[in-house]
C-alpha cells in the first residue's frame, strides 16, 4: 500500500507560500501574519523522530533474503508446512478480531 505524502487542500484556507508563516489567534480564529519576532524551537526529539522517519522511509519493505531461502526450500523439498500450525494461527487470529467487536 502506498501513503500520499501530499497535503490536501481544505475549502477555505489559503495555502501557506514558502518562507512565509500563519499564526492563528485563538480569540478570533483568524490567520495573522507572523512577526519577524517570533520563533521556534524544536526539542531534541524532533531531531531524532526526523531521523527515524528518513530511516524507515528507506527501510526495505520485503526481506529479499529470506524470499530467496523459501523459494531455494521449496525447490529442494526441505520447505515442510505444518497445517496444524496453520490452523491455530488463523483460529488465534479470528479469535483476536472478534474480541474487538462490540455486539
Amino acid at each position: 500500500m502506498k501513503i500520499d505524502n501530499s497535503v490536501k487542500q481544505l475549502p477555505g484556507i489559503a495555502p501557506v507560500g514558502e518562507g512565509q508563516a500563519r499564526q492563528t489567534t485563538a480569540a478570533s480564529g483568524t490567520a495573522a501574519p507572523a512577526r519577524e519576532s517570533d520563533s521556534v524551537e524544536l526539542s531534541p526529539l524532533s531531531a531524532q523522530l526526523k531521523d527515524i522517519e528518513q530511516r524507515l522511509a528507506s527501510a526495505e519493505v520485503v526481506d529479499a533474503a529470506k524470499i530467496a531461502e523459501v523459494k531455494a526450500a521449496i525447490a529442494e523439498g526441505r520447505f515442510k508446512i505444518n497445517p496444524e500450525v496453520i490452523a491455530e494461527k488463523l483460529i488465534d487470529a479470528a479469535r483476536e478480531l472478534l474480541s474487538g467487536r462490540r455486539i
